[in-house]
């Protein structure tokens, strides 16, 4: 059983969007924008928000694939 495509897709989309918000922070580190434990904070909330984004849309996205209710349609 493969892993669907879409899964693929939108996981890359989650680790590019992760990275640049990360890279973000480390900029403003750099240029002294942020004391480093404001840093430290930014990341982990940026992690966990990214990662539990990608859960929530992986969740919806599964629910939508595989429905586990299916609709009766009536006949005319």
């Amino acid at each position: 059983m493969s892993v669907p495509g879409p899964i693929i897709t939108g996981t890359i989309v989650y680790l590019l969007l992760g990275a640049a918000l990360i890279a973000l922070i480390m900029g403003a580190r750099i240029t002294g924008m942020m004391s480093k434990d404001n840093a430290a904070i930014g990341n982990v909330v940026i992690t966990v928000a990214v990662f539990f984004s990608w859960l929530f849309w992986a969740c919806a996205w599964l629910h939508q694939w595989h429905p586990l209710i299916k609709p009766i349609y009536e006949g005319e």
